[in-house]
């Protein structure tokens, strides 16, 4: 699970930035096994998760889905919805019940628009949170697909 401080909303935010997003935020509970979004369709929403975990997976052709990284406690759920063209690039599923903050997608970016410094705060942290994941992705695919002593020589 990653614990980075680049994940938690709580460390990478200021306070009173963070202040403005949890009015807008709503408690979402979901039980084990729920799909929260799919690769390829619309990225409208994004979550904090309270309590459980949220795995993230990619579609690989002609094999079930490699599971990229598992999410928990504080840790954002989504960052497709920052990016035009707002399409998810993974998949998200719980691998146990979720208890969430959900935000509207279309309201934080207005909020965004409307304050710079806080627009200017989420475009880092989420950056911050793609550059991550990014980084797992690569690894755990090495991990998964590339061939014994593929990596580069020391």
């Amino acid at each position: 699970m990653n614990t980075s401080a680049t994940s938690s909303m709580l460390r990478a935010l200021p306070v009173e930035h963070r202040e403005r997003l949890m009015r807008i935020a709503r408690e979402v509970s979901f039980p084990q096994g729920t799909r929260l979004f799919e690769e390829g369709a619309r990225a409208d929403r994004f979550w904090v998760v309270r309590t459980g975990t949220v795995a993230l997976d990619m579609r690989v052709p002609g094999r079930r889905a490699a599971v990229i990284e598992t999410l928990g406690h504080n840790e954002l759920v989504g960052w497709s919805w920052l990016f035009s063209p707002h399409v998810w690039h993974l998949g998200a599923e719980t691998t146990t019940p979720v208890r969430a903050y959900e935000f509207d997608a279309t309201t934080v970016r207005a909020l965004c628009q409307d304050d710079p410094a806080l627009g200017l705060t989420m475009a880092q942290w989420v950056g911050d949170v793609l550059a991550h994941r990014l980084r797992s992705a690569r690894t755990r695919l090495l991990d998964l697909y590339a061939p014994y002593g593929s990596g580069d020589p020391l």
